[in-house]
């Protein structure tokens, strides 16, 4: 739990009475200039950064009820891919959900949209769960107090899942059933992982008292979003 703890010393300036998302914006739009736009990573990047700048306008426009709730829950999730980020920077280990999408960022063999929905499977399957409980630590409330921002922050992922979609398909030959990308990605719904996400952070909300199980919990569910991370990265051509 200490890396929980970590990433709650990092939150962003407050601007009034919420969290700002400029910051965490500011550093993934620094990361696509750093990066090849070829690098897996980066193409996972560019579909984050259009999330968080689409929550960033939702929240700045009132679509949320709760601006302050969003804002922190926005930035704490945000902070979770950067914090990944970092550790392999440094060369430290990134959390298990995250590893393959490191490992096979250059492999010729994986598509664009696999680097995509690797990122996130990562994203939402295990730090969506553990940005809830960081939010519900930081307000001072319970997980279902949550709800309607994390419905809301879940549409706008459902919405721009189809536009990656859209826009990261190689082409007509994806509408041949026999194209093993097909069969890929109809192994993988955003929907499923939203709703295990939801259910893994009120299960961790229960366990707050409980480090061990909640430590232990928390690890069970990096390495079972890390191995299917890996098979969404399965390299379909050869190099």
């Amino acid at each position: 739990m200490a890396q929980t703890q970590q990433i709650g010393q990092q939150i962003g300036p407050r601007i009034g009475q919420f969290v700002a998302v400029d910051p965490v914006v500011d550093r993934m739009r620094a990361l696509r200039a750093a990066w090849h736009p070829a690098d897996g990573v980066a193409v996972f990047n560019r579909v984050y950064l259009t999330v968080t700048e689409e929550i960033g306008h939702a929240i700045e426009a009132g679509t949320f009820t709760d601006r302050r709730a969003a804002a922190t829950l926005d930035v704490r999730f945000a902070e979770r891919y950067l914090a990944a980020v970092d550790a392999v920077t440094t060369g430290r280990p990134a959390p298990a959900c995250w590893r393959p999408l490191f490992h096979y960022r250059r492999h010729p063999g994986v598509r664009p949209l696999q680097f995509a929905l690797a990122g996130i499977n990562a994203h939402i399957g295990h730090d969506l769960a553990l940005a809830v409980v960081d939010a519900c630590r930081i307000l001072d409330c319970a997980p279902a107090d949550l709800e309607d921002e994390f419905d809301r922050v879940g549409d706008i992922l459902v919405l721009l899942e189809e536009r990656i979609r859209e826009e990261l398909m190689p082409g007509p030959d994806l509408l041949e059933i026999a194209d093993p990308l097909t069969h890929l990605l109809g192994c993988w719904s955003l929907d499923r992982a939203r709703d295990g996400a939801w259910l893994a952070a009120r299960s961790l909300w229960q366990l707050r008292r409980l480090p061990d199980l909640a430590e232990e919990f928390t690890e069970r569910l990096d390495r079972s979003v890390g191995l299917v991370g890996r098979m969404l990265l399965t390299p379909l051509t050869r190099p």
